[in-house]
């Protein structure tokens, strides 16, 4: 199938994008679901690391919490089986009531005796997410009017980066004030909003076939692998998106040694990355007529370039272009996800999108996590301005093979 060609240029109108989502009303409750459980999510995940911190007086073990809620996803596709073995929404349902339940037990954190708590509660937050994320991907390509996918997948972006941007602040605020129960109870009061909102959600969804036997369970596990390998369309989109975040993740670990270039104290980061969110937010607005116009290919294509240039200038050692080369990073790194995500829900049947949303999601964001400890032992050996010009002229030239991606079909 060939991509449609698009006709004379046409004014992207990214508020009529978000009128048209949000006159939907499962993508409206959706989307209130993601804003609510984002802000709780966002300051828990923060507050995690600043409570080991304080207990234990140990970098080690509070970079271990962000280890513990990312390392469930390295089983996606095992998780994310369960998302095709029953209905979505009362999986979406029942995941959020269960992690609303789950944070309760950090109520009696309160030393580093009971820290295992912490994150054995991390571990099992981090699984049911991968699980959410799964069932939530599936439910929406049915749920939503396909033709409001891409604008549906960009504005869920934005709103994640929205509460990235605020939610930190609030529990970082609450935690100085209350400790980090109040904000784990604040995230639990969060999930069971969120379960509620799905509950209002107007989806008819067949029955799953059940799987018959343990060999039978494990071919099913893998189908959603075998998926996107074949796939001509998918495969590239994943692929990229996947040494996207690998190179996000080595530029991001350069920050801090960016800050210092600058002559800037620690605390500079978060300007940069306050930066590079608001990019994310204001890509999010418009990707859906974006996608449109260009399609996830050319779209994933020229985020990867702009990321591709950012990095790369970020070596120069001016504030301005830090700053703007931390928009561009915002702008660049969403382009890729957001066409990879949308061409996963648009080109998979719906028995099998729950496996194969889950493999994506392992394959977009495992590789970040190794990035950021490549970068980590990079930029100890190799000047952080060289680091960062490698990097960003590798990237580019990736670039130069996607224009013999296949093109996807055409979109309405």
């Amino acid at each position: 199938m060939t991509e449609q060609t698009p006709r004379a240029p046409r004014a992207v109108r990214p508020a009529w994008a978000v009128v048209r989502v949000l006159r939907d009303r499962n993508a409206s409750l959706y989307l209130g679901g993601v804003v609510v459980s984002g802000f709780g999510s966002s300051a828990m995940w923060l507050v995690a690391g600043i409570w080991v911190k304080d207990l234990t007086g140990s970098d080690g073990l509070a970079a271990l919490c962000v280890f513990a809620l990312w390392a469930p996803t390295l089983i996606g596709p095992a998780l994310g089986a369960l998302a095709d073995r029953t209905r979505r929404r009362p999986l979406l349902v029942g995941t959020n009531l269960g992690l609303a339940v789950l944070l309760l037990p950090l109520l009696a954190v309160d030393s580093p005796d009971t820290l295992w708590i912490l994150f054995a509660v991390l571990l099992v937050y981090g699984a049911a997410g991968v699980v959410h994320d799964a069932a939530e991907a599936a439910l929406v390509a049915t749920a939503v009017d396909p033709r409001l996918l891409g604008d549906f997948n960009g504005l869920r972006m934005t709103a994640n980066e929205g509460m990235k941007l605020l939610a930190p602040l609030a529990g970082a605020g609450l935690y100085a004030a209350y400790g980090g129960a109040r904000v784990a109870l604040l995230d639990a009061v969060t999930f069971a909003l969120a379960a509620g909102l799905c509950t209002l959600l107007r989806v008819h969804e067949p029955p799953p076939r059940p799987a018959e036997g343990a060999a039978d369970l494990r071919a099913r596990t893998t189908e959603g692998a075998r998926h996107l390998w074949d796939h001509p369309v998918l495969r590239p989109l994943v692929l990229a998106g996947g040494t996207t975040m690998l190179f996000a993740g080595v530029n991001g670990a350069a920050v801090y040694a960016v800050a210092e270039g600058l002559g800037h104290s620690p605390a500079y980061v978060g300007l940069l990355y306050v930066a590079q969110g608001a990019g994310s937010v204001a890509i999010g607005l418009v990707s859906g007529p974006l996608l449109r116009r260009l399609g996830e290919r050319r779209f994933a294509r020229y985020g990867i370039a702009l990321t591709a240039v950012a990095v790369t200038a970020r070596a120069f050692p001016y504030d301005a272009v830090a700053l703007a080369s931390a928009v561009a990073v915002g702008v660049g790194l969403p382009c890729v996800l957001v066409a990879a995500l949308t061409a996963v829900q648009r080109e998979t049947p719906d028995a099998l999108l729950g496996r194969t949303a889950a493999t994506a999601n392992t394959l977009l964001f495992a590789p970040n996590a190794v990035g950021v400890a490549l970068g980590a032992g990079l930029v100890e050996l190799v000047p952080y301005q060289a680091l960062l010009a490698v990097v960003g002229v590798t990237r580019f030239l990736t670039v130069l093979p996607c224009r013999g991606w296949p093109r996807s079909s055409p979109r309405p």
